[in-house]
């Protein structure tokens, strides 16, 4: 037992004795394959090839291989075309062939390969990519080779896999799969094909090649080399870039609002539709060679930009500005700036103008077919043509006319323009003349002439604020004492009433008096006239008994009885104090005198102040 070491664990052991067990396996193996092979017998794994090359070969008259080849097909010495597949192969001394066991070929999803041939017939007839031959995608190297495969660069390509490929003939390069997006299109370039005729400048469509994938077919259907009319919409295409380069563009748009006029450069030389009315320019069928007659409506369009432009040419209003720095979206009119012009009177000002302009969609092509763009349209015609007219029109009058004339003027320009453009094929929807910018001399002058006369408007404004301003004091005051005026005025108001009352009062007491009078009146006057008549009937019945009685006495004596019994009846003195009258007189006059001069008495008597 040994003292101080631990004892080696269970696991270490385990894989202790497994390494060696493995190396050991090795070992074995490696003796086992190099017993086998110096019996000439060759094992190629599962995954590999097995790529033979003989060292030599013993008589015969095909010792060696035949001049510029590099592959055997008839046992030669050299590498053999026939690759060794998987599995157990005898009779391969190892003193006279060699054997390299290489991988099996392998290309990867999304990628195709490229194949180069090392051997085979030269390239002829022009072509710089080999034939396609059938030979089981390069896997069966003989048939390539007896078959006519022709060396370098080859037409066919291998799509995604694994082959078994004997990769001394063959090179195999990855090139990824072509991806075109949507609302795009693949403009193909060919490096192989026929030269193009004197004059053309793409390839016309060959059909058969399946979108460029099939080389060989597009180069025996009679395909020219260089830019191709036809072009590849949105998908995945295994091309090969040995045979064709491929640039992915937008599609073509037409907007909303737009025709599409389409100038073809390619195809056959095309008859002129428009006739004898449209002397400007030819206009030819869809798909013939110059300005197609009839545009595209809005949308997309797979179409080749390399082969055919097409001009969007507006339909709805165009405005376009004759300002320095105003340009619109559309941008045609960028170039243009403000329009200066000379007035009768010899000065220089300036304007900006705007031209609204439409363009129906079926002149569309003749306006293209004409002037070749939208922008040769405003530079060619429209700048000259409105320019020139102001210019015309400043020189007809001067500065502060054309300045008060602004509206004549710019309903002058738009019947003369609107003639003028009619000759194009273009409609002139408005002319609206904008900022006038006259000479700074003259504005100073007209500047000063104008603040003199507001000024004066001013001063007037003043003077008729002051007498606002004195009325309004005065109304101020007469609102002041507006309090008083109206106690005063219903003092008078309440006076007059109150006058008016007692009038009123007084016509009605008067009135109530005149009735109360005309009522007492004839009370009064009905009394009156009772007691008139109670008294004369009573006088009646006296006199009816005094002439009774005077009739039973004589009248003096009867007269005497009277007025003694009167004066009985009044208190006076039967004997007067005064006796007045003559003697021998009467009785009864004697009676009377006495009365009278004893009433005398007493009236004077009467008036005569008392003595002390």
């Amino acid at each position: 037992m040994l003292v101080g070491r631990n004892p080696p664990e269970p696991m270490n052991t385990l894989l202790i004795v497994l390494a060696t067990a493995g190396v050991l396996a090795v070992l074995l193996l490696a003796t086992y394959r190099l017993w086998l092979r110096l019996f000439g017998v060759v094992i190629v794994p599962n995954n590999g090839v097995g790529i033979v090359t003989k060292k030599f070969r013993l008589g015969g008259t095909n010792a060696t291989l035949p001049d510029g080849r590099i592959i055997a097909l008839n046992g030669e010495a050299g590498i053999q075309a026939d690759a060794l597949a998987p599995g157990l192969h005898c009779w391969l001394w190892p003193w006279q062939y060699a054997i390299d066991i290489v991988p099996f070929v392998t290309v990867p999803e999304g990628k195709l390969g490229v194949v180069e041939a090392r051997d085979g017939e030269p390239l002829s007839g022009g072509r710089v990519l080999g034939r396609k031959v059938d030979c089981d995608s390069f896997q069966d190297a003989r048939a390539f080779l007896e078959k006519g495969g022709q060396r370098g660069p080859q037409i066919a390509i291998i799509p995604p896999g694994t082959y078994r490929i004997n990769t001394a003939l063959f090179s195999v390069t990855d090139a990824p799969v072509l991806e075109i997006r949507d609302n795009r299109v693949g403009v193909i370039t060919t490096k192989e094909g026929r030269s193009l005729p004197q004059g053309e400048i793409a390839g016309r469509t060959i059909d058969g090649h399946n979108s460029f994938q099939d080389g060989e077919t597009f180069v025996t259907g009679g395909g020219f080399k260089g830019l191709q009319e036809q072009v590849l919409l949105a998908g995945r295409y295994f091309i090969n870039p040995a045979f064709a380069t491929v640039e992915t563009v937008d599609m073509t748009e037409v907007p909303i609002a737009h025709a599409g006029v389409v100038i073809a450069y390619v195809g056959e030389p095309g008859r002129d539709v428009t006739g004898e009315s449209f002397k400007h320019g030819n206009l030819v069928e869809k798909g013939k060679k110059g300005v197609w007659a009839e545009p595209l409506d809005p949308g997309r369009y797979a179409i080749n930009p390399r082969t055919h432009r097409v001009e969007n040419v507006p339909t709805a209003n165009v405005v376009l500005n004759w300002a320095t720095g105003k340009t619109e979206s559309h941008r045609l009119d960028e170039k243009l700036s403000t329009i200066t012009v000379r007035s009768s009177d010899g000065f220089k000002f300036n304007l900006d103008v705007s031209q609204i302009i439409h363009i129906p969609r079926n002149d569309a092509p003749k306006v293209i077919a004409r002037f070749g763009s939208m922008v040769n349209l405003v530079t060619q015609v429209l700048e000259p043509t409105i320019g020139n007219y102001f210019r015309n029109a400043a020189q007809s009058s001067d500065v502060i006319e054309f300045l008060k004339a602004r509206s004549e003027k710019q309903a002058d320009a738009r019947k003369q323009i609107s003639a003028a453009l009619d000759h194009y094929n273009v409609g002139a929807v408005d002319t609206l003349i904008g900022d006038i910018v006259p000479p700074e001399d003259l504005m100073k002058t007209l500047t000063d002439r104008k603040i003199a006369e507001q000024e004066r408007v001013t001063y007037e404004t003043q003077r008729l604020a002051e007498v606002v301003r004195k009325e309004l004091e005065q109304a101020k005051a007469v609102a002041a004492t507006q309090a008083k005026v109206v106690d005063s005025e219903r003092s008078v108001a309440i006076a007059e009433f109150a006058a008016q009352a007692a009038i009123r009062k007084a016509e009605g007491e008067a009135k109530a008096k005149t009735a109360i009078s005309e009522a007492d009146a004839a009370v009064i006057k009905n009394v009156g006239a009772a007691e008139a008549e109670k008294t004369q009937k009573i006088g009646l019945a006296e006199a009816a008994v005094i002439k009774q009685k005077a009739e039973a006495t004589s009248r003096e004596s009867f007269v005497a009885i009277e007025v003694a019994r009167a004066l009985a009846s009044s208190g006076q003195k039967l004997v007067p104090d005064i006796v007045a009258g003559p003697s021998g007189t009467s009785g009864a006059n004697n009676i009377v005198e006495l009365l009278a001069a004893q009433l005398l008495r007493d009236k004077i008597v009467g008036q005569t102040p008392a003595k002390n």
